[in-house]
C-alpha cells in the first residue's frame, strides 16, 4: 500500500529517476554498457599527480621514487657521508633515517661511533634502523615494508609512509642489536645536517 501511495505521489519523477535524462545513447551509457572506462577519475588522477612528481623531481629521483627503480652502486651521494644529521625523503621531506655521532675522549683515546647509518659495502647508504624506532617497534617512523617478488627472489621493499615513495629494501644481515640492513637509494633521500 505504501508502495501505490509513493507511486502516485512521485509517478513522473520516478521516471525520470529510471531514464537517464543524457539519454541511453550517450558515450557514458555505452561506456557502462561495455564495460570501459573512457575517462576515470582515478586514472586522470594518477596521471595528475605523476606530472606534479616529475616537476618536482629529478628524472632519476623520479625513476626511484615514484617507478621503483634503483640507483647504480657505489653512485649515490650519501654513500659515504659521515656528517651527523637526518635523512629524508626527498618526495615528502619526512624524516626516515638517522646519522648521529657520539666522540668518546678519554687522556689517550678519541673514538667516533656511527649509530643507525654504517657502511655495509653493497654500494648504496645502509642503516640499521630507520628514525622513530624503539626497540623493534617502528610503529612511530615514517617507513613502511611491503613484499617485493620483481626480481623472482622475494625482497622487502621500504617505502615512505607518508607519500609511497620507494626508498629501497631492508634485508636480515645488518648489525646487531637490530640485524637489519635498510639498504637505501642516495637519491631518495634529502640530507639535514646536525639535526636530530
Amino acid at each position: 500500500m505504501a508502495a501505490r501511495l509513493l507511486r502516485r505521489m512521485l509517478g513522473s519523477r520516478l521516471l525520470v529517476l529510471r531514464s537517464p535524462p543524457w539519454g541511453s545513447g550517450s558515450g557514458c551509457a555505452r561506456a557502462a554498457r561495455s564495460g570501459t572506462d573512457t575517462g576515470s577519475l582515478t586514472k586522470q588522477a594518477e596521471a595528475t599527480v605523476a606530472t606534479d612528481w616529475k616537476k618536482k623531481l629529478t628524472p632519476e629521483q623520479f625513476y626511484v621514487t615514484r617507478e621503483k627503480g634503483t640507483e647504480p652502486p657505489f653512485s649515490g651521494i650519501y654513500l659515504d657521508n659521515t656528517e651527523s644529521g637526518i635523512y629524508c625523503c626527498v618526495c615528502c621531506n619526512a624524516p626516515l633515517f638517522r646519522k648521529l655521532l657520539l666522540v668518546l675522549v678519554s687522556p689517550s683515546t678519541t673514538r667516533c661511533h656511527s649509530r643507525k647509518k654504517y657502511n655495509s659495502g653493497t654500494g648504496w647508504p645502509s642503516f640499521s634502523e630507520a628514525y622513530g624506532t624503539c626497540g623493534s617497534d617502528e610503529s612511530n617512523t615514517n617507513i613502511m615494508r611491503r613484499p617485493d617478488n620483481s626480481l623472482g627472489s622475494t625482497r622487502t621493499e621500504v617505502l615512505c609512509k607518508q607519500c609511497d615513495a620507494h626508498l629501497g629494501h631492508v634485508f636480515d644481515d645488518g648489525p646487531t642489536p637490530s640485524g637489519q640492513r635498510f639498504c637505501i637509494n642516495s637519491v631518495s633521500l634529502n640530507f639535514k645536517p646536525g639535526s636530530g
